[in-house]
């Protein structure tokens, strides 16, 4: 299987992997002043303690790698798969890289930044060019339904990470980029993806995250490319057979189905319902309310935990903690001690790592 996928251009002087819960606002331009909004992300990350696994990622060596070739890629949301006898299964989807893991030290990093804030786009698209195509693994884990009633933490939740021995990691294909856009602006700037958009046998999980973006990434195509976005070369089904009731519209440009009727039931060979599609039913007990995950929150930093203890060695650590101290150097005291607080119940040795490098007496900064 190939495929032509491009990765979001960043400035790679800071460490950065896809942000935790819904932190993207939180993660933009302050309105007023127009400055880098530091102390707006700690503030939310330190009153959001499930994100602090993904936090530790982003400023671990993990989150600057050394280009797109040479990182992992992770689906995070939980999705729904089920078999012929519709028996549905929770899945993650993994893609790891086949270049093997290669980042940046905080200083490599911000040496290229200055000489070359594209290097990581322009290495990508050269090893497509030299015909060094680059390749993922494409990976699954297999959760089967009823597993979530009683798992220890959230398993449809964004943040968590599933572990790989309780659930392995199952190699399904591979993916590879095999060529380049011919033209920026029309196959990457128009390009529109949603995760309401999926073929047959596969569907969306009761992650509230992903319900949430369900509805929102369609809409916010519409604001940006217009009602008929699906039109667009780039976002067209490549199946001539796919009947929708879409029609009308500003910028449609197609014949509008013409004299085909658009609702259903119809007696005029318009489109209709294919039920062999259909999800399994999704089961449903109890109260309709805003309700957390039995006892997930019980251990919020038992992953943090496990990925400063087993998954860093002490070089990694130093860095962890460097990165976080010039990345929070900038914050509010309040905010400050928040998060230090959050290090602290991860490893004492952490929150005190990262008090001692902004200058906070680790005794009170832990009490605060």
């Amino acid at each position: 299987m190939s495929a032509l996928i491009h990765f979001t251009r960043a400035p790679i002087g800071s460490p950065r992997v896809g942000p935790p819960a819904n932190a993207s606002r939180a993660t933009r331009f302050a309105p007023a002043p127009a400055r880098p909004p530091h102390g707006r992300r700690w503030d939310f990350w330190g009153l959001s303690p499930e994100a602090i696994h993904q936090v530790m990622i982003r400023y671990s060596d993990r989150g600057t790698p050394k280009s797109a070739r040479f990182t992992n890629g992770y689906g995070s949301h939980t999705v729904s798969l089920w078999n012929e006898k519709g028996e549905r299964s929770w899945v993650k989807f993994h893609f790891h890289t086949r270049q093997g893991i290669q980042n940046l030290s905080a200083d490599e990093a911000d040496e290229i930044a200055g000489k070359d804030p594209d290097y990581s786009s322009a290495d990508l698209s050269s090893a497509i060019e030299a015909a060094d195509f680059p390749e993922w693994a494409v990976k699954v884990q297999i959760m089967p339904e009823l597993d979530a009633d009683t798992y220890r933490i959230n398993p449809l939740a964004l943040a968590r990470v599933w572990p790989h021995g309780a659930y392995p990691l199952i190699e399904i294909g591979a993916m590879a980029l095999n060529r380049n856009p011919e033209n920026d602006f029309a196959e990457i700037g128009q390009s529109a993806f949603e995760p309401s958009n999926v073929v047959p046998g596969i569907g969306s999980s009761p992650d509230k995250m992903l319900q949430n973006r369900i509805l929102s990434y369609a809409d916010a195509h519409r604001y940006r490319l217009g009602a008929n976005y699906h039109q667009i070369p780039v976002d067209q089904a490549r199946n001539a057979r796919v009947q929708t009731y879409h029609r009308d519209g500003a910028m449609r440009t197609d014949g509008n189905h013409g004299a085909q009727v658009d609702c259903q039931p119809n007696s005029f060979g318009g489109p209709v319902e294919a039920p062999s599609f259909a999800e399994p039913p999704l089961r449903i007990r109890g109260d309709a309310a805003r309700y957390g995950w039995p006892n997930d929150d019980a251990d919020l930093y038992g992953q943090p935990r496990d990925l400063w203890s087993m998954g860093l060695d002490e070089g990694a650590r130093q860095r962890l903690v460097q990165n976080i101290v010039t990345a929070m150097g900038d914050s509010p005291r309040l905010i400050q001690a928040r998060m230090i607080g959050h290090w602290y119940k991860v490893y004492p040795d952490f929150g005190r790592g990262v008090a001692e490098g902004l200058g906070i007496e680790a005794g009170k900064a832990a009490a605060e």
